[in-house]
């Protein structure tokens, strides 16, 4: 297996192009509980050029009935990243002062349930994030009401 740079450049590039708007290439999953993860999931995509096709439990998306639920669930996507140790793209947790552009952050309530994943646009003078179900861009990371964040951080991406 090959070790190849996640390239943060691309990732924050689709992120400003798509944060305002829909990639017709994606489904737009706002009725159906929301496109934040989605739009991180395709952000990723954008850095990482490589899915994961593994049924169930890997990260890839071909149509909004035949995609995994790392793709789009924020639990999902975070579970994905952290333990992944196959193909595709993998992280793990940092705090808010490591973080980089193309990373993300998802936030969360007090019992521990995260329901929202903005993508990390800028780190200075503070954290920007893209966000979709809630259109935003280049939003303070602080202007969000949340409990608890958690940032993971992209390492790299794993080919064959």
């Amino acid at each position: 297996m090959r070790l190849l740079q996640y390239n943060r450049a691309l990732a924050v590039e689709y992120a400003k192009k798509w944060a305002l708007s829909r990639n017709p290439r994606y489904y737009n999953f706002n009725d159906i509980g929301g496109d934040c993860t989605n739009f991180a999931s395709q952000c990723i995509f954008a850095g990482a050029k490589i899915m994961n096709f593994t049924p169930e439990f890997g990260w890839f998306y071909k149509t909004a009935n035949d995609r995994t639920p790392s793709w789009t669930g924020v639990e999902f996507l975070y579970e994905f990243l952290v333990n992944n140790r196959s193909v595709g793209p993998f992280g793990y947790l940092v705090s808010a002062d490591e973080v980089q552009p193309g990373d993300i952050v998802q936030l969360g309530r007090s019992n521990g349930d995260f329901y929202h994943t903005p993508v990390i646009v800028a780190t200075e003078p503070e954290i920007l994030v893209a966000a979709h179900t809630y259109d935003v861009l280049n939003k303070p990371l602080s202007a969000y009401n949340y409990s608890v964040a958690r940032f993971i951080h992209i390492d790299g991406v794993r080919a064959w």
